[in-house]
């Protein structure tokens, strides 16, 4: 007899372990995780800040929405960001500006002297920036533990190695087989699959969206001088590299998005080189050696915004994906009205200036399964 529950949620990551948590302990779900272990893909290689203009004007409200949330649970720790930029970039400068206009971001431009102060050994060329001095790290195994817990307690079953292998509807209810031989039913399917959502939504007979792992490779360098521990997460304007101090090293990464399928990513010898080469343009720093090294995939849809609710076509299919390389910095705001678009509960004050057709799932005209 297969287990019956009100919810299955495919991935653990920090899309699925936050729903659920949000959820609550009014449902019965289960998550059901491929692999050994929550989070092993994109949550667990992130490279962890909160910026509020990172992901663009219409991912401002659900970043803006999160950050009291994880500020008063202590997630947050103050950084800064700087957008570098050179004199040929000064149209990249004006138009960030025009987009971020009444977004409720707070960029400033500051000029050579500033950026020296805050970035020793910033090469001349780099002569301006835009600072945003909200910009944070975060906590992201803090946050993902807390909805794992969180859930948890709620009584939201785990299962790990439980890779869904077949989803059949009937009699308003999901029969899901998994790869190790279990059975499970469940009234709703929750897609929080990330790289995978497309394969697990054509599995379940509904439209694949079109949404687009890509690769993106971050290193972990030790360098001279060291960064010192308070400089400001550092990006190019023109996205060809970012940076940022990790307890006496940097990571340091190229901005690549390199399409890929589905798969447990590994930086290429390549990517490196270029992030090395780009990072010896803007500072005069010596690298001393490449200590770490990874890649992580980040899921878009075509209009790069995140998709969540019930699929138009596909009674009980609920989508929570395509959240791209914001899926960390969002995940308060995202999971609440993810819940509440689920559950059928009203918007509270955490959602309720959220345009929720920005991320419906019938924005997209049917893509071939």
């Amino acid at each position: 007899m297969a287990d019956r529950f009100d919810v299955a949620i495919v991935g653990a990551g920090m899309a699925g372990a936050s729903l659920a948590a949000e959820i609550g302990p009014e449902y019965r779900i289960v998550m059901l995780e491929a692999e050994e272990r929550p989070g092993y893909h994109a949550t667990g290689r992130s490279a962890a800040f909160w910026e509020e203009c990172y992901g663009g004007p219409d991912i401002v409200p659900l970043t803006s929405a999160s950050g009291p949330w994880l500020q008063e649970r202590g997630f947050l720790a103050k950084r800064g960001a700087l957008y570098l930029a050179r004199e040929e970039d000064e149209p990249q400068i004006e138009n960030f500006f025009r987009t971020f206009a009444g977004s409720g971001a707070d960029p400033r431009r500051i000029g050579r002297g500033q950026v020296e102060r805050l970035v020793p050994g910033i090469r001349p060329a780099w002569d301006r920036a835009i600072h945003q001095p909200r910009c944070a790290d975060i906590d992201v195994a803090g946050v993902h533990g807390h909805y794992l817990s969180a859930s948890r307690s709620d009584g939201v079953e785990m299962r790990c190695r439980a890779r869904l292998t077949s989803a059949q509807r009937s009699n308003d209810e999901w029969q899901l087989q998994l790869g190790n031989g279990e059975t499970v039913r469940a009234g709703v399917l929750v897609n929080a699959a990330g790289a995978w959502a497309d394969h697990i939504a054509r599995m379940a007979g509904a439209k694949a969206i079109g949404i687009q792992p890509f690769r993106r490779t971050v290193v972990q360098l030790r360098t001279d001088p060291a960064p010192p521990a308070d400089m400001p997460l550092c990006l190019d304007i023109s996205g060809s590299f970012y940076f940022r101090p990790e307890n006496g090293r940097l990571w340091l990464s190229p901005h690549d998005e390199i399409p890929s399928d589905p798969c447990d990513a590994a930086p290429e010898e390549i990517d490196i080189a270029t992030a090395i080469d780009r990072l010896q343009k803007a500072l005069d720093w010596r690298i001393q050696a490449v200590e770490h090294k990874w890649a992580g995939l980040r899921s878009f849809t075509p209009d790069r915004r995140p998709v969540y609710g019930f699929d138009p076509q596909v009674p009980g299919f609920f989508w929570f994906a395509g959240q791209g390389g914001y899926g960390i910095q969002t995940a308060p705001a995202a999971a609440r009205l993810g819940a509440q678009l689920l559950t059928g509960k009203q918007r509270d004050a955490m959602t309720a200036n959220l345009n929720v057709k920005l991320y419906a799932p019938d924005r997209f005209a049917p893509v071939k399964a």
